[in-house]
């Protein structure tokens, strides 16, 4: 069984010259994609991560990815493996350094896979030729005479065998070659077919080491305590109870508030509940739910920026004879990975290291670097398991609260914030409130369409927010009159602070809440034209092939127009984000007003599957996460603070209302498209669409209540 990947501490420079000097072998490094997946034609292509196969015939693939439960180191080596023709059981994948050199190092949009097909393809056709070539030298035969098989080099005249790692180090003297061919889909013997996780192992075991597990020399543990109102800062405060608490060693001013230094981290939850702050609250300290959303549903009222403009929608509306308007809407959301964020620094005076569960790792180095003032070849991020991240940990915050503590008592310590701390310190999914108008034609098949969203901007401002509309703007059904407007939620036109509340990415973004909303008003205008769900879909979706495949097997494999029990029913919704194509259908019951979800159908079209079992992971993993959100998540703001502490009033799917999850792999020789944000946005308006099938409620907000079902 393959080794788990594993952390070694050395930056680019160290690695190369350690790897060279003492590890022996072949290595052949190559660039991975970063960012945009479209690069600018010209762009130089520094080199990002290495193949090394060693003496030993192990092969080690030094990615500067990370994993947080998506199985990407897995999918990864199986890309190097295919063309590379080596032994699966000597893959050792492993987590170089950060360096600038390999450019942004982040794990965030689904791109790990679909950023990194080709490159990685080639590395592995690049080092298979150079050993088959250092073989066929050996031999004293034509290279073309030789082949690669299971990490050996067979003479095909005489059926002589050498291992790679026999003629590793004479393949490491040849230049490596620029033109490789690639193999064809047809050709695959490990791409496409199921493998076992190679970090499942040693997270069995227990020696996989994640965020919590690292441990430094002489460390202390610290907690942090912040100001419960976003925005507000320390007024001032008394240590000395804090100080009398067995255990605590210190007691120090960061920017984002104190922190609380004790010999472990229990003592220092302990001193923190001794300290006596002041606070001043600041402007955000009179916000509540209710309040920003009385602003969202007036601003809702006023044309907003234009974002999209197909025909005349307000004037096909206007004129048609049926026409349907209605109000959609979610809350904010928590990230709430389980394992709670913390990271471990140490900063002296010319050096900082820090052991982080990240997606970030570059804006991590570059946080630290400004926080000591040292240059990147001074800081060195070590990166460690996540336990889930979700987007949540590709923000700083933590880090940098790690390294300040470091730097001012100036010894290594490990910050834990506690699940309380998680969840009303989070940069949430934000709310959102959106208006739509349709109307239909004639024939009652949907005519225009118009949509006004209100909600804070993700990632950056400006007039329009993409994010904030993604999902909406980009809507899979061809309507001939399509209009979308959009309001910053954030900032009302006064420039006052409506929310102020930190918002980030959150798993598949603003897809999560956009595709819920558009899928349950393309029902409602099916309902009001007397058209079948699928049937209207289909019409719509014809000059879509991809999606309209997966609508067909979801349809196909659900039985869609089959009887059903009494009080069943079965709702539809159709995704496209990420580069991959998915249609869930979900079907629930309500009887005497408790829903049920029995069971979901999906389909996916992700282009060529790499590691179907993976795929099948995480999609029901993404259902699994839109559920919870769909039926339970909510985070409410009063008074400027998050009224949700724990899973006790933030409650995730028990597994006795998981629903069974069938998931169907459309077979594709496309380029990969992402998969582990593909399934979360269909899950709430089919099981809302359901529900409408099932008992005539139309679900318009989310969580599902009670009162929805009556």
């Amino acid at each position: 069984m393959s080794a788990a990947p594993v952390h070694p501490k050395f930056n680019r420079r160290n690695f190369l010259r350690a790897g060279a000097a003492a590890a022996g072998g072949l290595f052949v490094g190559f660039h991975l994609p970063e960012g945009s997946l479209l690069e600018a034609e010209g762009t130089t292509h520094k080199l990002n991560a290495w193949v090394h196969v060693g003496t030993n015939n192990n092969v080690t693939l030094y990615i500067h990815k990370c994993e947080m439960g998506q199985g990407t180191v897995t999918s990864l080596s199986m890309l190097l493996a295919e063309e590379l023709e080596c032994d699966w059981s000597k893959i050792r994948p492993a987590f170089p350094g950060v360096d600038r050199a390999y450019g942004q190092q982040m794990v965030v949009g689904s791109q790990s896979i679909r950023g990194s097909y080709n490159s990685l393809r080639q590395a592995g056709a690049q080092a298979r030729t150079m050993l088959v070539q250092a073989a066929a030298q050996k031999w004293g035969v034509d290279a073309a005479q030789c082949r690669a098989e299971n990490s050996f080099v067979i003479n095909n005249a005489s059926n002589a065998r050498v291992s790679f790692g026999d003629v590793a180090e004479d393949a490491s003297k040849l230049p490596v070659p620029t033109r490789v061919a690639l193999k064809d889909a047809s050709q695959f013997q490990i791409i496409g077919k199921p493998r076992k996780r190679l970090d499942t192992p040693s997270k069995s075991n227990g020696s996989a080491k994640f965020g919590l597990d690292a441990r430094v020399p002489g460390m202390s543990f610290a907690v942090v305590s912040r100001c419960a109102v976003f925005g507000g800062k320390v007024a001032k405060f008394d240590a000395t109870a804090a100080k009398a608490v067995p255990g605590v060693k210190n007691v120090v001013e960061i920017p984002s508030g104190i922190a609380v230094i004790a010999d472990n981290t229990w003592n220092a939850m302990q001193g923190r509940k001794a300290l006596n702050v002041t606070w001043d609250e600041g402007p955000r300290a009179t916000i509540s739910s209710a309040s920003m959303r009385a602003e969202w549903k007036a601003r809702a009222e006023n044309p907003g920026a234009v974002a999209r403009n197909d025909g005349d929608a307000p004037g096909a509306i206007a004129s048609a004879s049926r026409k349907l308007e209605a109000v959609y809407e979610v809350p904010y959301l928590a990230h709430a990975p389980m394992e709670p964020l913390n990271c471990t620094a140490s900063v002296t005076a010319d050096s900082c290291e820090v052991w982080v569960s990240s997606q970030g790792q570059t804006g991590d180095q570059q946080a630290a670097m400004r926080i000591t003032g040292l240059p990147a070849g001074k800081v060195i991020i070590n990166s460690l398991y996540m336990g889930g991240g979700f987007g949540r940990r590709a923000r700083t915050d933590y880090v940098e609260e790690a390294v300040h503590i470091s730097k001012t008592i100036g010894a290594p310590v490990q910050l834990v914030w506690t699940r309380e701390d998680d969840m009303q310190q989070d940069a949430y999914r934000p709310a959102s409130y959106t208006r739509f108008w349709g109307a239909l034609d004639a024939d009652g098949w949907p005519a225009a369409l118009s949509s006004r969203v209100v909600c804070p901007p993700f990632g950056g401002g400006g007039a329009i927010s993409r994010v904030a509309i993604e999902g909406i703007v980009d809507s899979p059904y061809a309507v001939p009159n399509f209009h979308v407007e959009y309001h910053n939620g954030d900032v009302a036109p006064d420039q006052s602070i409506v929310a102020g509340i930190p918002v980030s990415y959150w798993r598949s973004v603003g897809y999560s809440q956009n595709v819920f909303f558009n899928e349950g008003f393309m029902d409602e205008l099916a309902a009001l034209g007397k058209k079948d769900p699928l049937e209207m879909r289909r019409r719509l979706l014809a000059k879509n092939p991809r999606a309209l495949a997966v609508l067909e097997i979801a349809a196909t494999k659900a039985g869609w127009g089959k009887p059903l029990p009494k009080g069943h029913g079965l709702g539809i919704a159709v995704g496209n984000n990420i580069g991959s194509f998915t249609a869930e259908i979900a079907e629930v019951s309500v009887i005497n007003g408790k829903l049920r979800i029995h069971r979901v159908v999906c389909a996916v079209d992700c282009g060529q599957p790499v590691n179907p079992s993976g795929i099948e992971q995480q999609i029901q993993s993404g259902i699994v996460y839109g559920l919870s959100a769909a039926l339970k998540g909510a985070i409410t703001i009063d008074k400027g603070r998050v009224q949700q502490a724990n899973f006790n009033n933030y409650d995730l799917l028990r597994i006795d209302e998981m629903p069974a999850v069938e998931v169907h792999i459309v077979p594709s020789t496309a380029n990969p498209g992402g998969i582990g944000e593909a399934s979360t946005p269909p899950i709430a308006g089919a099981v809302a669409n359901a529900v409408f099938a099932a008992a005539g409620k139309r679900i318009r907000r989310l969580p599902i209540r009670p009162e929805d079902l009556a």
